[in-house]
């Protein structure tokens, strides 16, 4: 390998979607997400482990997402949506028999590998992939939070949660974490170092572009990876990437009867009514292209910073694992052959941890507050459109924190307490009203959560009533049952 190094990262990450929800958000985002890129990017990943490949490619995924993925409930759930979704190509038969024919085939392809490689749940497969060095695995905080906005306590014990819910599902805590939409503040990395974090991801901005290289932050030792965007933004950006190709299946247009997306993308301002008919045959054309093409940045992004730096370098490109598949139908083929192509053109393709061995280590740095949201800054989270749910979430830690819970004996009230006021603190409602994504399913979410915690809250003072409190809990928990380890004495 003569050209430098390459790092593929993949964020894999949905809020708790179970009991809140079906359609069009809820737990339709899950299952569609479920069949259309976990399926399959985890089965390219199983083939390259049935290589001998290693280090193909470093993927996150969030504690809350691992505990859908397990979950009994959501196990039930995706299979159900499995079979429906072959039923739905089924009925298309008459009006749209090649489209018919061809979901068919998918959704049986799913249904095959659901019933044998999944119906335990998703933490034995990882772990194998795992423990054959196939992928390197970043962890993060439990909920997923914008950490920056929270109680360093809060934040030092979410953290705790979510590499402990890991540790039990695979067996050891990852040494690497996605921070929560890149989020930084300064000093949070010694809050990464108490927790054994050993490396995490920034946004290129945060390290001006300097991203050759993995750098020690501050006077710690842990590492920062900076995601190229010259590179990254070649897949895709806020306003182009491959995934628009006018060939590619278009992802926003429905044969509404049986729910399947039956069009290419044709172009950005074709009416859905008059987008031409899919052809895989031709999108697999553009796949080939766009691979050859992605290919062909990199070598020649690892050039120009040889050039510059006098040594081999360091390209790293990190994408949400949602995108290949779900968002870009044809995403899997074309990280496959993206895949399969770079070692051949003289590119050594490793893990964060694999640029670390072979030496991509640069000169410690100080990072400004940041993030990988517009601007990337904090007003995605923190902006006046959110202003509401800003308010919500500090009122929600004041009250958590003032609970002292510390020293009591353990509380399933307590326990139910704290999961509530974490998922109230997830990122993604924030995000979610900023892009005006389902705004008022966020909002609602973030409430509903406040709500449960305020309850069962009061019911832990004195006089609040223990019996009715357990009883409470208990009802709240089979909806709302992620990191069943959770113990509340930690946050003391």
């Amino acid at each position: 390998m003569t050209e430098g190094t390459f790092c593929l990262v993949l964020h894999s990450h949905l809020p708790w979607l179970a009991h809140h929800g079906a359609w069009p958000v809820g737990e339709e985002w899950l299952y569609q997400a479920w069949a259309h890129s976990y399926l399959p990017v985890v089965d390219l990943l199983e083939r390259f482990a049935g290589e001998g490949r290693e280090d193909v490619l470093t993927l996150g995924v969030t504690p809350v997402l691992a505990a859908q993925l397990d979950d009994p409930y959501c196990l039930r759930g995706v299979h159900d949506w499995l079979g429906d979704w072959q039923l739905r190509a089924h009925s298309a038969a008459p009006r749209l028999p090649e489209l018919s024919a061809r979901e068919h085939r998918a959704s049986r392809w799913a249904l095959e590998k659901f019933e044998t490689r999944w119906r335990h749940g998703f933490s034995p497969i990882l772990k194998s992939l795992v423990d054959s060095r196939t992928v390197e695995l970043l962890g993060g905080p439990a909920a997923h939070p914008f950490q920056p906005l929270l109680d360093p306590g809060l934040r030092a014990f979410s953290l705790r949660t979510g590499l402990a819910d890991t540790r039990l599902r695979l067996g050891s805590a990852p040494e690497g974490i996605w921070a929560p939409e890149c989020a930084y503040a300064p000093g949070m990395e010694e809050g990464y170092a108490a927790a054994g974090v050993r490396r995490f991801l920034v946004d290129g901005p945060s390290l001006h572009g300097d991203t050759a290289a993995a750098r020690p932050v501050g006077s710690s030792d842990v590492l920062c990876f900076g995601r190229d965007l010259e590179v990254s933004y070649r897949v895709w950006s806020p306003k182009v990437g491959y995934p628009g190709d006018p060939a590619y299946r278009d992802f926003h247009t429905y044969d509404h009867p049986s729910g399947l997306k039956p069009s290419r993308v044709t172009g950005v301002r074709v009416e859905p009514g008059d987008k031409a008919p899919y052809s895989p045959q031709d999108a697999a054309v553009v796949v080939r292209r766009d691979a050859a093409d992605f290919v062909d940045v990199v070598v020649r992004r690892l050039r120009s910073l040889r050039e510059r730096h006098g040594k081999p370098s360091l390209v790293v490109a990190a994408y949400d694992t949602e995108l290949y598949g779900h968002w870009w139908h044809e995403g899997p083929a074309w990280l496959e052959a993206v895949l399969r192509a770079l070692p051949e053109a003289g590119v050594r393709v490793t893990t964060l941890r694999g640029a670390v061995e072979a030496g991509h280590v640069g000169a410690p740095v100080e990072i400004p507050p940041s993030s990988w949201g517009a601007g990337k800054d904090w007003h995605v989270w923190n902006g006046p459109q959110v202003a509401d749910v800003v308010d919500l979430n500090a009122g929600v830690q004041r009250e958590l924190l003032a609970l002292d819970l510390a020293g009591r004996t353990r509380d399933p009230v307590a326990d139910q307490a704290v999961r509530e006021a974490l998922l109230a603190l997830s990122s993604d409602w924030a995000f979610m009203v900023t892009k005006d994504s389902a705004a008022d399913y966020a909002r609602y979410r973030a409430k509903v959560h406040a709500d449960r915690f305020a309850e069962l809250a009061a019911l832990l003072r004195p006089g609040g009533g223990r019996g009715r409190g357990r009883a409470r809990a208990a009802e709240l928990r089979a909806l709302d049952g992620p990191f069943g380890h959770l113990d509340a004495r930690g946050l003391g």
